[in-house]
C-alpha cells in the first residue's frame, strides 16, 4: 500500500549514515499481486517485504514486543484456502529468523480470517506465503503489528495506522544487513 511505502521512506530518509541503497517498490494487496512484483523486481543483494499485519490476540495481553507498532519478523507462512481449510498445497514454509525481532507464524487466507480458533501471536497477512514461496536465501519478512484479531469494534485502518512509525523496522533491517555482511 502506499501508506506502507511512504511510512518506509520516510524511516528510510532519517537514516544518517547507511551503507546500503533502498529502492521501494509497492507490491499491491494479496498473493497475486505480490507474486507479479517479485517476478518484475530489479536487480537486488536483498529483498525484505515489509508492511503492516493483523495479529491474533488482545494488546494487552501479548507481550511488550509485540505491542501496537513494534516490528517482527515472519518466519512460519501457511496457506489456508477460501473457507479456512489448508490447501494441500499450503503446507507451511518455515525459515531461519535472519534478525533479532520476535520471530511469528504468518497465515495467509483468501479471505479476511474472522476465526477465534487461532494461536495467540498469529499474523495474518495476504502477502506472507507467497513471498516466502518466491523469496531467495537472504529475502526475508519484516512486519509492523497495526490491529489485533479479532476485532472487538469496527475500525477505520487508515486512521488506526496513521501514528505508526516504522523507523524501529528500519532499524532492525539495518542491524540484520550488517549481521549478513550485505
Amino acid at each position: 500500500m502506499e501508506i506502507e511505502q511512504t511510512k518506509v521512506m520516510a524511516s528510510i530518509s532519517k537514516l544518517s549514515n547507511s551503507m546500503h541503497t533502498y529502492e521501494v517498490i509497492v507490491s499491491g494487496i494479496g498473493r497475486e499481486s505480490t507474486a507479479k512484483a517479485m517476478i518484475n523486481l530489479p536487480s537486488h543483494d536483498i529483498c525484505v517485504l515489509m508492511g503492516f499485519a493483523a495479529i491474533v490476540g488482545l494488546e494487552n495481553s501479548l507481550p511488550e514486543n509485540l505491542r501496537f507498532g513494534m516490528p517482527v519478523e515472519i518466519i512460519n507462512a501457511s496457506l489456508y484456502g477460501y473457507e479456512g481449510g489448508l490447501f494441500e498445497n499450503g503446507k507451511p514454509i518455515v525459515i531461519q529468523p535472519k534478525s533479532e525481532l520476535p520471530a511469528l507464524n504468518s497465515l495467509t487466507s483468501d479471505k479476511f480470517v474472522t476465526t477465534t480458533n487461532l494461536s495467540s501471536g498469529t499474523v495474518i497477512n495476504m502477502e506472507d506465503y507467497t513471498f516466502m514461496y518466491l523469496k531467495k536465501q537472504h529475502d526475508f519478512i519484516i512486519r509492523v503489528i497495526s490491529d489485533f484479531l479479532p476485532h472487538t469494534t469496527e475500525i477505520d485502518f487508515f486512521e488506526e495506522v496513521a501514528p505508526i512509525d516504522f523507523t524501529n523496522a528500519i532499524l532492525a533491517l539495518e542491524q540484520t544487513l550488517e549481521k549478513l555482511n550485505l
